[in-house]
């Protein structure tokens, strides 16, 4: 019997949907178990400093694992199972980074350092050989909307499961066991991981002519960059990343331990960034796609220097989740800016390279910034006096972020005019490009799809009275545009219009 032949098309559509599904999976694992990390640390009692390590150390052995990856791939065609082998291997390495800390006390943060870095570092493996293959069934004028859609899948489920972690760890504390919470939590992670490579292994990489990457020499390739503007993209990259982490991992330490946050509070906080992110990452991938990613990145570059500086202003609960949400927006942007700007402006025999060389300088940048912020977190007031003007603040790490907030703006300043857009796009002026960044428009957005649900809602309303009220005091059905009701078993009665 003769079977129809499979359509490249076909194939590639598919291959693209499985690469959102390990998307969506991927977001579980990181919303419940990677977010979560530096939480576990603090009850197992780590410092300041072991905090940091565990922000910085893991990315920066994970690059060395890309760059290892890039070679292995120079000679092992079969990119898919360089990306299983990772997948598998972070999916295998929950148990351990949940166990060896809780059997071995004593030793838990290093330990949990340890273990988070054999994690990170599959991860990392993988990364190379899954942007080579993904992005050879994706056309490159579609690259931002691709992206954005799968970023947008993750955001949304990233924010559902990180609320979810919070609550369980939250029924954790009233246990009384903390530990188990995080048990669940890890346990999720690593079955999240399993379905992610599951959808991994069912992209067809032999449906699509694989790009041949060149011979990569580490060195050989820097030296052909000189003066290049991916040079110059990369450098800005690197010294933004610096800045960045001088703060990044040690919010959790303010929210939780100086401002008492609890594990549900310490989630929404999460949440609201997750969702800046979901509402705004594919406005972010179509602008880029359109008027070019060096714009994304001008825009985004401006705004995320005073993201820390208002930390310093409140500590007021619900004010600090507007600032996490309008982070979130402007995060979606630099980190899709960073992402297609590589794609942009390098070869596509030197695409996978090229990821590895840049997240190589970002670990650097992110190994540097953690230390730095544990040095000035050690070193930093908690009091500001300036003349009569005098401020008393929880602790000394909201001049930490002040200090962090105020590098990234230099960096963005003197950095962000010395390389151009890599490709021919449509030319925008300064004030259009205001009005098309989504900032505004998706919080508008928002709120009609907000409305629109409330309609629904209202609409339904006497299907789901019937679902969800008492068994028999109401009786509501609706035929032919008419409303008929009735109470305790009595007459039904006739209404028009709407019941609420």
């Amino acid at each position: 019997m003769m079977y129809p032949l499979k359509r490249p098309e076909d194939v590639a559509e598919r291959s693209r949907r499985y690469g959102i599904r390990d998307g969506a999976f991927q977001a579980v694992m990181q919303g419940v178990g990677e977010n979560y990390l530096s939480a576990f640390a603090l009850i197992l009692h780590a410092t300041a400093v072991q905090i940091g390590l565990l922000s910085a150390l893991p990315q920066l052995v994970g690059t060395f694992a890309q760059l290892l990856s890039v070679k292995v791939m120079n000679r092992f065609r079969h990119r898919k199972t360089l990306i299983l082998i990772g997948a598998l291997g972070q999916t295998i390495l929950w148990v351990p980074l949940l166990a060896l800390p809780l059997l071995f006390p004593e030793h838990g943060a290093w330990l949990l350092i340890a273990c988070t870095v054999l994690y990170v570092s599959m991860g990392h493996f993988s990364v190379p050989a899954w942007t080579s293959l993904i992005t050879d069934f994706v056309d490159p004028r579609q690259r931002g909307v691709y992206f954005g859609r799968r970023a947008k899948i993750m955001a949304v489920t990233s924010f559902a499961v990180l609320l979810g972690a919070g609550f369980v760890l939250q029924s954790a504390k009233l246990w009384r066991e903390p530990w188990m919470g995080f048990a669940v939590i890890f346990i999720v992670a690593s079955a999240a991981r399993g379905v992610s490579t599951y959808y991994l292994a069912r992209i067809e990489e032999r449906s699509v002519e694989g790009t041949r990457e060149t011979e990569f020499r580490l060195m050989e390739f820097i030296r052909g960059q000189h003066g290049s503007n991916f040079q110059r993209f990369l450098l800005f990259s690197g010294l933004m990343h610096v800045c960045v982490l001088i703060a990044g991992p040690y919010f959790l330490i303010y929210l939780l331990r100086d401002l008492q946050f609890s594990y549900l509070m310490y989630a929404a906080w999460m949440a609201a960034g997750t969702l800046g992110q979901f509402l705004t990452l594919k406005s972010w991938g179509r602008l880029g796609d359109r008027f070019g990613n060096k714009k994304v990145l001008v825009a985004t570059g401006i705004l995320v220097p005073f993201l820390p500086m208002l930390y310093i202003v409140s500590t007021n609960f619900y004010f600090l989740v507007l600032v996490n949400l309008f982070g979130g927006i402007v995060w979606a942007g630099l980190s899709m800016g960073l992402q297609n700007y590589i794609f942009d402006t390098v070869r596509a025999e030197d695409r996978a390279k090229s990821v590895a060389v840049w997240n190589t300088v970002n670990a650097v940048g992110w190994c540097i910034g953690a230390l730095l912020g544990g040095w000035l977190a050690m070193i930093a007031p908690s009091e500001i006096g300036i003349g009569g003007w005098h401020i008393q603040l929880m602790s000394n790490l909201p001049v930490v972020f002040f200090v962090s907030g105020l590098l990234r703006l230099l960096v963005s300043l003197t950095l962000l005019g010395t390389f151009r857009e890599a490709r021919d796009v449509e030319p925008i002026t300064f004030r259009e490009l205001l009005v098309e960044l989504p900032l505004i428009k998706p919080m508008a957005g928002a709120l009609v799809i907000g409305t629109k649900q409330v309609a629904v809602m209202r609409a339904a309303a006497p299907t789901w009275l019937t679902l969800i009220g008492k068994p028999k005091p109401i009786g509501i059905v609706r035929r032919r545009g008419m409303w008929r009701r009735r109470r305790s078993g009595g007459k039904w009665r006739t209404h028009s219009g709407d019941l609420l």
